[in-house]
């Protein structure tokens, strides 16, 4: 079986000079997520009209993280143990960050002093902050640390630790790269459920990412449990993920197309309506999914495109 199913599904992508190894991609993919988050969060705590001092948090820490992931991408040409000791760090503190705000996001959705029963609500739920939003710092956190660290020999689930420290891990890295893809669809999915139950699902084109996102659960999911996916499986998988960056990208010119009058966008808009952002996480989702598929071996350039092994 080829060491690289996308190429495999895609040939055409044979043509391309990849820079980076599978690893190398996913770090660069959460770097820049990780710029996104800071700015997503930065436009959703200005609703309000008023940041307090601890919603600054997420805002700081995601271009801090992503600048500090770049840097460590850098150093890991000439010192990887030392690039992946700064990318643990950032990413254990990007799990803090997602579990704290998840946790200031549930106590402005609860109601302590109300009756048995009405202290959380599925009315609570929907008009609250988003519960989800703040966990995808998590989630970059816990997909980033995975990519960190090198698997040796492939696909055996073994991590190379600094000294030479080696500690078995349950799945490989592989199999355990789809099931947080599958944990990412899973928020991905319930966020955009949530954020349309506000509109009581009136508009048709709402139910598009929610019909998909359950779908592609299913298949990544599948993926993960599968201990040897055949070419129809991959094939499956990787069109899946191209139907959601298609999503994605639909998703975000609907949600733009919302929030203009005319042909200007409105800034009250882009606060308040459709969030702009939101539906950019199918596509995120989906290119995540196909990284996966890249050939799990540090292997070079050409080696991609030849089918050799680099040096």
């Amino acid at each position: 079986m080829d060491n690289a199913p996308l190429l495999m599904v895609l040939p055409i992508l044979r043509r391309l000079r990849l820079p980076v190894t599978r690893d190398g991609a996913m770090l660069l993919l959460m770097a820049v997520t990780q710029f996104f988050l800071g700015l997503d969060t930065y436009l959703a705590h200005q609703i309000s009209g008023t940041i307090v001092p601890r919603e600054w948090i997420p805002i700081v820490f995601g271009p801090l993280a992503g600048v500090c992931l770049l840097a460590a991408g850098l150093l890991a040409r000439r010192q990887r143990m030392a690039a992946n000791l700064l990318a643990t760090v950032v990413f254990l503190a990007s799990i803090v960050v997602g579990v704290l705000g998840s946790y200031f996001h549930i106590l402005r959705a609860m109601r302590p002093f109300a009756a048995a029963g009405q202290q959380l609500t599925l009315s609570l739920l929907v008009w609250a902050p988003p519960l989800l939003g703040p966990i995808t710092f998590a989630l970059t956190g816990v997909l980033g640390l995975s990519a960190a660290w090198q698997e040796q020999p492939v696909d055996s689930g073994t991590l190379i630790l600094p000294g030479g420290r080696r500690l078995q891990m349950p799945l490989s890295k592989t199999r355990a790269y789809f099931f947080l893809v599958a944990f990412w669809m899973l928020a991905t999915l319930l966020s955009a459920v949530l954020d349309h139950a506000r509109s009581n699902f009136t508009n048709p084109f709402v139910w598009i990412p929610t019909v998909v996102g359950v779908f592609a659960m299913a298949v990544i999911l599948a993926l993960g449990i599968y201990k040897a996916p055949q070419r129809a499986d991959y094939q499956t998988y990787v069109f899946t993920m191209l139907a959601l960056m298609l999503v994605g990208g639909l998703g975000f010119v609907l949600h733009l197309l919302e929030n203009m009058a005319g042909f200007a966008l409105v800034w009250e808009r882009v606060l308040r309506g459709a969030p702009l952002l939101a539906p950019l996480l199918f596509a995120h989702v989906g290119l995540m999914g196909c990284l996966v598929l890249l050939d799990p071996l540090e292997t070079s350039v050409d080696s991609l495109r030849q089918g050799k092994r680099g040096v």
